[in-house]
């Protein structure tokens, strides 16, 4: 059966004769089993890899596991480790034997665990790791050992003795013989992993540490600590991070990479210090992330045509703004991604590199070697680019030197942060950058904000309470522009953790600078009356105007776009 999987495997893949060599060498050498290899070389694809288990071994592949529910014994009698270890779930019990879930059946070693800790016997179906992994996070959700076990074991160990285990690029899986602290902040971080949450924070507090999830722009409280192991759990943090652990009166910055099974974390930690002790942040960014495509990311038919007009020209600046975590740079990866990197020279500075794009080169700031945004950007200049990305204009040079390589013939993509696509070409004015260079530059401005999508599984139409319906009203949607009267909105169910969302798009304020515009910039106009006379020409519609369109829609609720359209009037 093995030559046969190999076999198909080939067929399905770039397998030479000298990569099926160098594989079985492998599978000697680390006892870890074909299908295992290849997938971790990437000569196959984990779909086509299932596919061949599943039609050489007859079992069932299953891609999908969103709708699944895991049978209480399972959770109840299996360790939650030993699940996220092995890539094990269940997906049903009928007679007497257990559906479960793996992506790698040719281990059987642990089913066979498995069954022994259930009592039954069990039926292995195929499905992907990351749906796996994924469903596993949703049936322990509500266990109280997630990150109950960890807290159980904790003494006040001693700190110095941390430091001997950390490890560059450590998998947070693998927390087999590690330390109660190192369990702990691992099962913080899988968690976070699991739940798309883009920040956590350590916050103390006088009787314990509060662990806060960022999931979707909104801040949740987890778990939280005894005030005794706070000191550990933030040296432990500190030290992933290369800081110094003695040091816990000044703010520090540090970095950290992690691996999620075969995937790759990128951290930046953040501390600074607190009444109750030193206070810390870490944002995940997660490089197995996809890149979306433009038609993904939330535009309209007709934002999205002037959108791909603009990123078409071979000169120019094309600015991207909104507040922190907005989805800007996500925006302008997707305008890159859809260029062709092997016809075009295309060059990115960023801080920090959020994600990896085929055929694009890409540049890390360093500010302490002087590799800044500026200097990143002249030296751009001599390789020859066609397609220039600045991860943000701060200062008069960076927009200096932006501007005058897109007068000399190169499409230049940067982002600011203003409130809107308006006050994005004043703010470069008030930089100290003439009129007449910012009109002859910039192409578009896009502003932009995330709003929150309703949950697919418990999304449900309702007639509107009175205050959901003042809202509607103010800001223009009476209730007869929606069928029957009645709105979309989220239940609240396991899947999205009970907050009637899962996942975000955007909301888009697309400002071309046509000729009329580049007279209002010349003569010094303000934002306001800039903005009034492009909604006035019908050459704009506002951030709330394409928020409430995605109401209407049953996208989003008037609740989400009202919380992120605050300042926009219009």
């Amino acid at each position: 059966m093995r030559d046969l999987i190999v076999q198909k495997l080939a067929e399905a893949g770039d397998l030479s004769e000298d990569r099926i060599r160098e594989l079985e060498k492998l599978e000697k050498e680390t006892g870890q089993t074909i299908d295992r290899l290849v997938l971790q070389k990437g000569y196959v694809h984990e779909a086509e890899i299932l596919k061949v288990l599943g039609e050489v071994m007859g079992f069932e592949v299953r891609a999908d596991l969103r709708d699944e529910t895991v049978p209480k014994a399972f959770v109840d009698r299996v360790p939650v480790q030993f699940a996220r270890n092995y890539n094990l779930v269940a997906l049903g019990d009928m007679n007497g034997t257990m559906t479960v879930a793996t992506c790698a059946p040719l281990d059987v070693h642990p089913m066979d665990d498995l069954a022994s800790m259930l009592g039954v016997d069990v039926e292995p179906v195929l499905s992907p790791k990351a749906e796996i992994t994924s469903l596993i996070n949703r049936a322990y959700k509500a266990k109280s050992d997630v990150v109950g076990e960890a807290l159980d074991n904790l003494t006040e160990e001693d700190i110095s003795s941390l430091a001997a285990e950390v490890q560059e690029g450590e998998d947070i899986l693998n927390v087999a013989n590690k330390a109660p602290i190192i369990k702990l902040v691992n099962m913080i971080l899988f968690n976070a992993l699991k739940m798309r949450v883009s920040d956590v924070h350590l916050q103390p507090y006088p009787d314990r540490l509060q662990i806060r999830y960022r999931v979707d722009g909104i801040l949740y409280d987890m778990e939280s600590a005894p005030k005794k192991v706070q000191e550990a759990i933030i040296s432990r943090v500190k030290i992933m991070g290369k800081m110094d652990i003695a040091e816990r009166r000044l703010p520090q910055d540090g970095r950290a990479s992690l691996k999620l099974g075969e995937g790759e974390v990128d951290v930046r930690i953040s501390s600074i210090p607190s009444s109750y002790g030193e206070r810390v942040v870490l944002r995940l960014l997660d490089k197995t992330s996809k890149v979306y495509k433009l038609e993904e990311i939330g535009m309209d038919a007709e934002n999205l045509k002037t959108f791909r007009r603009y990123i078409s020209y071979t000169h120019g600046i094309i600015l991207v703004t909104g507040p922190t975590g907005s989805g800007k740079t996500t925006t302008l990866y997707a305008a890159m991604a859809e260029m062709n990197g092997h016809e075009k020279n295309i060059l990115t500075i960023e801080d920090p590199i959020e994600y990896n794009l085929d055929g694009i080169s890409q540049v890390q700031v360093n500010v302490k070697k002087g590799l800044t945004f500026a200097a990143g950007l002249r030296s751009f200049l001599r390789q020859d680019p066609d397609v220039m990305f600045v991860g943000e204009v701060r200062d008069k040079e960076t927009a200096e030197i932006s501007i005058r390589a897109a007068l000399t013939g190169h499409l230049v993509f940067s982002t600011v942060h203003t409130n809107d696509s308006a006050s994005s070409v004043t703010r470069l004015l008030d930089i100290g950058i003439e009129p007449y260079l910012v009109a002859s530059s910039v192409l578009v401005v896009i502003a932009q904000r995330l709003v929150r999508l309703i949950c697919p599984k418990c999304r449900e139409q309702v007639v509107p309470d009175q205050p959901t319906r003042m809202k509607l009203e103010e800001a223009g949607l009476p209730l007869d522009r929606f069928p029957d009267g009645k709105i979309w909105t989220g239940r609240g169910c396991d899947y999205c953790f009970n907050s009637g969302y899962v996942d975000r798009t955007a909301i888009y304020e697309v400002l071309p600078i046509d000729d009329a515009m580049k007279e209002q910039i010349m003569e010094h106009e303000s934002a306001t009356t800039i903005k009034r006379t492009a909604m006035e020409r019908g050459a704009m519609t506002t951030l709330r105007a394409d928020g409430l369109q995605k109401v209407l829609r049953g996208r989003t609720t008037i609740d989400e776009v009202m919380r992120v359209t605050q300042l926009d009037v219009g």
